[in-house]
């Protein structure tokens, strides 16, 4: 029985550490995003890219046995978004339709590999990947861009805290058990007030940033954030692995991290594009 008592309080404290590791991972990082994000301009573009570059990088070694051909997609995700930065809506969608006549014709050229699987991991990377970090770029864009930026930033990984506290200590009920065994619905539910809750609180200490508007963003970000936590999930696993890459150590790589934020940035330019009209 004494063995039973204390079982408890060590997987306690392998979850404090778990949770301080994620900390101490995520402010160095937050950090050099506000950095770039307060630059703007070419800067943040620059950073965009980067950024959508690692993601890409991660995700064609995880799909290597469809062959994708890599230097396409970071071609087009660089087109996509200095698109965005130096012209307009009508540049980026070019961009994003010239790619596959391209990459058609690359993969034909290369003549390694089914066509066909090539083509979709491929595409997979640039639409799902480009379009995130090009939504980034236009949302900085906007008038106080920069501003929801962060706000959906700090939604996103407050709501990805927020669920991972939940299910720990919550967590009853499988969420998808065939994708992600470890999520839950009582975290999900956490996770979704925290973020509605931490983007509706930085609104209030933003003049510019309506209740309203700090509610909308706020559910936009709670509901698109565990969706693109499930749609990595779905995809790892189909690839048969654990994480993505070991740039943040025990937490996987830079797609891991930005998962949920490859979604709710994308909804957060068109939430705030609709509060402006």
């Amino acid at each position: 029985m004494p063995g039973a008592r204390r079982a408890p309080r060590r997987e306690g404290r392998g979850q404090g550490s778990e949770l301080l590791t994620r900390i101490l991972i995520a402010v160095p990082a937050a950090i050099v995003v506000v950095i770039f994000i307060d630059l703007g301009g070419i800067a943040f573009a620059l950073f965009m890219i980067a950024v959508g570059w690692a993601c890409q990088h991660e995700l064609y070694r995880m799909l290597d046995r469809w062959r994708p051909l890599a230097l396409v997609g970071f071609a087009s995700v660089a087109g996509l978004v200095l698109a965005a930065h130096f012209g307009t809506l009508r540049d980026v969608f070019e961009v994003a339709v010239a790619t596959v006549p391209v990459l058609f014709l690359a993969v034909i050229a290369r003549g390694k590999g089914r066509v066909s699987f090539s083509i979709a991991g491929t595409l997979l990377g640039v639409y799902w990947i480009g379009f995130a970090v090009t939504h980034g770029e236009l949302l900085r864009q906007l008038p106080h861009g920069s501003g929801v930026v962060i706000d959906v930033l700090v939604g996103t990984f407050v709501g990805d805290t927020g669920a991972y506290i939940g299910g720990q200590m919550f967590g009853r009920r499988p969420l998808a058990p065939q994708i992600s065994p470890n999520k839950t619905w009582e975290g999900l539910f956490c996770g979704m007030l925290a973020a509605i809750v931490s983007v509706f609180a930085a609104g209030l200490f933003q003049p510019w940033l309506t209740q309203s508007a700090a509610l909308y963003l706020g559910l936009a970000v709670a509901i698109l954030g565990p969706i693109g936590d499930l749609f990595e999930s779905a995809i790892k696993r189909d690839a048969g692995t654990k994480d993505t890459g070991s740039l943040f150590g025990p937490h996987g790589g830079v797609l891991d991290r930005a998962d949920a934020a490859l979604f709710t940035i994308v909804a957060g330019y068109y939430v705030w594009l609709a509060v402006m009209h």
